[in-house]
């Protein structure tokens, strides 16, 4: 029963120095940071806590959401008020509405600058849509391009976002290779209606200079 109790007792005091060393970093990241943002990674914490993520995956992904958070804050107070970032094991996932779909691009951009990140889900929502001309055209591209990234085994489609705007296709994520960037462009221009690709795709590579 002792046993039982001072296991017991162990392991909630190494669930409490996991929390007090996450928010110590939390606070050195974002010391130059809105007070409410650090407010907002300590409850990160306390929840992902009580999750089975490991304690090392916990606090990269505390560490990718409070970078992009700054840099989202650094490019636009509106849009780090509007978008919501969640980190799941590397994977980005956005939230909100934003007023145009510009604002919406540039959040999933911003998101894939981060280091550490692996994936970006983006469920932004454009509030006003009277700049969208044809939005069900747009959506129609986007998915017949994923479609064809899913299905090429040389193409790894989960490192990719992709946004349709007016038939103006835009592509974020990184590439494994140049020639794997080029397989994506290539299906990017075989699909109809297509009028411009705008790439802001970086390879793997780069992302460790």
């Amino acid at each position: 029963m002792h046993r039982a109790l001072r296991d017991y007792y162990n392991f909630m005091r190494n669930k409490l120095l996991l929390a007090c060393s996450v928010m110590t970093l939390v606070s050195l990241t974002i010391s130059c940071s809105p007070t409410n943002m650090a407010i907002g990674a300590g409850a990160e914490v306390g929840s992902a806590l009580m999750e089975v993520r490991s304690y090392d995956v916990i606090l990269d992904d505390v560490a990718i959401g409070t970078q992009i958070k700054g840099n989202l804050f650094n490019f636009s107070t509106s849009l780090f008020v509007d978008v919501k970032v969640t980190v799941k094991e590397g994977v980005v996932f956005l939230t909100g509405s934003v007023p145009s779909p510009d604002l919406r691009i540039e959040a999933v951009r911003i998101a894939w600058q981060a280091s550490g990140v692996s994936g970006v889900r983006n469920e932004i929502q454009v509030s006003d849509r009277s700049s969208l001309l044809d939005s069900a055209r747009d959506k129609w591209i986007s998915t017949k391009l994923l479609l064809k990234l899913t299905f090429d085994k040389q193409v790894r489609s989960v490192n990719y976002s992709i946004d349709t705007v007016n038939k103006h296709v835009y592509l974020m994520g990184i590439a494994r290779s140049s020639d794997e960037l080029k397989r994506v462009f290539a299906y990017a221009r075989s699909i109809p209606y297509v009028r411009k690709i705008i790439s802001h795709v970086r390879l793997s590579e780069e992302r460790h200079n």
